[in-house]
């Protein structure tokens, strides 16, 4: 055998035992991601079990007449007061909690709940969202390749997938929400000069005209007809992922409150 295939053969066992260890890495640490949001699950459930109907007070604010948290959410505020809301799309693996850092709102972009950092992040609110105040609250998540985070929004491409599940929950710390699906998009991030729609621009939508225009833009986009619309008053949750057909893609799932 040449000298120069030993070499070859070295470099390729080499890159061949790299590969599987890089694959082994990638399979460990999507286990653990799962395993740690099946906990957190878990823990919402549990609070709702324990809590039925019942509320407790707001840990906000001590005030007489003020909105109480929910159940549901009281060991996981404790454990993080950075949690806003919970999401949960039946059809998909997405049941997750959302989070709003303060002080940096790309945090959750690579942070657990527990905030130690973390490829898959968890969704999170947009800094020009407020959960209970809000007109429009955006919610970023990672389109995963193993599956997790936003990636089954991709579902949402197909109208029959739509059909049989047109709606979706969200509930904020003090109420539960169910939202009925108004568009399913294809966008992209544009560049700040582009003179183009922004869905995700939500910062520039406060006043009537500002979201009727906002509402027929995205209708423009919609992927299919669903049939319903909104108006000022409405509330909207617009779900927004990667979507890697086109150079900086997006799929945004935008829908209202019921």
């Amino acid at each position: 055998m040449s000298k120069t295939r030993k070499i070859l053969i070295a470099v390729s066992s080499l890159v061949l035992v790299f590969s599987l260890f890089s694959v082994g890495r990638t399979l460990l640490r999507d286990y653990a991601e799962q395993q740690k949001i099946e906990e957190l699950t878990k823990v919402w459930e549990e609070g709702s079990d324990k809590g039925g109907g019942d509320a407790f007070p707001s840990f906000l604010s001590n005030k007489a007449n003020e909105q109480v948290m929910l159940p549901e959410f009281r060991d996981l505020y404790e454990r993080n007061s950075d949690i806003v809301g919970w999401l949960k799309v039946d059809g998909t693996r997405i049941e997750y909690p959302v989070m709003q850092n303060p002080q940096d709102a790309e945090y959750y972009l690579n942070h657990d709940f527990d905030k130690n950092e973390n490829k898959g992040g968890l969704p999170f609110l947009d800094e020009h969202s407020r959960a209970n105040s809000s007109d429009i609250l955006l919610i970023h998540g990672h389109h995963m390749k193993s599956g997790w985070m936003f990636k089954d929004l991709m579902k949402y491409k197909n109208e029959s997938f739509y059909k049989e599940h047109a709606t979706f929950q969200f509930s904020t710390l003090y109420e539960k929400e169910e939202y009925e699906i108004v568009a399913v998009i294809q966008s992209q991030v544009y560049r700040k000069s582009d003179d183009v729609f922004k869905y995700y621009q939500i910062g520039n939508v406060s006043t009537a005209a500002e979201f009727d225009s906002y509402v027929q833009n995205i209708k423009k986009l919609a992927l299919y007809d669903t049939g319903v619309t909104a108006q000022y008053g409405d509330k909207l949750i617009v779900l927004s992922t990667c979507e890697y057909s086109t150079e900086n893609g997006r799929l945004a799932v935008v829908a209202r409150k019921r």
